[in-house]
């Protein structure tokens, strides 16, 4: 027998609403979780889960909870999120789940409502964690975990890459921004056309930010040159950026004479410390749009790129750790978990932080050990 066409037509399926009804559904039993709002006396717009996010956590059985207004920044209301199965509540409340989720470290005063022997995971490289508030992680037994600190399976410090990408990528937007007439420039484009040199581009640096910075300048049409005092992270950089892009070492009169034909400098991190000398300033076109990218985190701009990014990887994250029952057991089978671990049940195991505070620190490794 023939079908009709309209028999033969395939039935469309709307994915997001049959994701929201999962989420609706989800179990009962699940781990708390809360996603905090950004401080309002900080420039910080950028959040660790997108609506959609929470959608796949709380139909993994997830509680998922937020602070009202926490996506803002990235342009979601509360209802997007509740939505999802995402429970509103105020600061207080979502302070006070098992594991709470905030971009920047928290200082002491929220920490110290934080439920005791909770987990709290951030980004390290967002802000400071001061020695009063590693002093509260402490005196509540909490646990904090520093996601871009992390290692994945492949040992691929992912959180930390993606962020270093966006930044990367968002500092060259930042450049062309304020070449522009708009942006209070003198109106100038980065890319070349015919009958006139493409803008220079000066990168001093190595790193994720550094070759995806470059690579985004290289795609505009512009000339870059990456800057560094290692030849071997040179060698990388060229192997990233391909041929096209210029690789030079730190001397002093190849540095000026970068400097002083420069349109955009961007400051990175080099292999050993090096600062811009200050001598150079007077090099340096009037034009010219300088930036450090570690200092001013070129992807606060772009928070829901970032968030979409690490939305991706958190979920992974977050589902391995429920199937693992719970995130201490997450951090005693995995070792690239545990390189985030700043503080674990009323201990500091991070040294770096220890030596920077001038607190004692314990062995991360010799604990779980010994627990075992």
């Amino acid at each position: 027998m023939n079908q009709t066409v309209a028999e033969k037509e395939t039935e469309i399926i709307d994915i997001e609403p049959l994701l929201k009804h999962a989420a609706m559904i989800g179990k009962n039993d699940g781990i708390d979780i809360a996603m905090l709002a950004n401080y309002p006396d900080t420039d910080e717009t950028r959040v660790l889960l997108t609506p959609e996010a929470c959608g796949l956590l709380t139909s993994a059985g997830f509680r998922v909870a937020m602070q009202k207004g926490a996506g803002i920044d990235i342009s979601f209301s509360d209802e997007a999120y509740a939505d999802f199965g995402v429970q509103i509540k105020t600061r207080e409340e979502a302070l006070a789940a098992d594991m709470v989720l905030s971009f920047a470290p928290l200082r002491a005063a929220d920490i110290m409502q934080m439920q005791p022997g909770s987990t709290l995971l951030c980004i390290m490289a967002s802000g400071i964690v001061d020695t009063d508030a590693i002093k509260a992680l402490l005196e509540r037994g909490i646990t904090l975990g520093c996601l871009d600190n992390m290692y994945s399976h492949t040992d691929t410090p992912i959180f930390a890459d993606i962020i270093d990408e966006i930044n990367g990528r968002a500092a060259i937007m930042y450049a062309q921004e304020n070449l522009s007439y708009l942006g209070g420039g003198k109106g100038v484009l980065l890319a070349s056309v015919a009958g006139i040199n493409p803008c220079e581009v000066l990168i001093i640096g190595c790193g994720t930010d550094v070759y995806c910075a470059a690579k985004a300048a290289l795609n505009m049409g512009a000339e870059v040159c990456i800057l560094n005092n290692d030849v071997s992270m040179l060698a990388e950089a060229r192997k990233e950026c391909g041929p096209q892009i210029q690789t030079i070492m730190i001397h002093p009169r190849v540095l000026y004479n970068k400097v002083k034909t420069a349109d955009v400098i961007l400051l990175g991190t080099t292999t050993r410390q090096f600062e811009l000398p200050k001598n150079l300033s007077p090099a340096i076109k009037d034009s010219a749009y300088v930036l450090d990218i570690k200092e001013s985190h070129p992807s606060v701009s772009v928070p829901r790129t970032v968030a979409m990014a690490l939305s991706n990887v958190l979920v992974g994250f977050l589902e391995e750790m429920k199937i693992k029952e719970g995130f201490d057991r997450m951090i005693e089978t995995n070792e690239g978990v545990q390189q985030g671990i700043v503080t674990y049940k009323g201990k500091l195991v991070d040294k770096l932080i220890g030596s920077y505070t001038g607190l004692p620190s314990a062995d991360l490794s010799m604990m779980l050990a010994s627990s075992n």
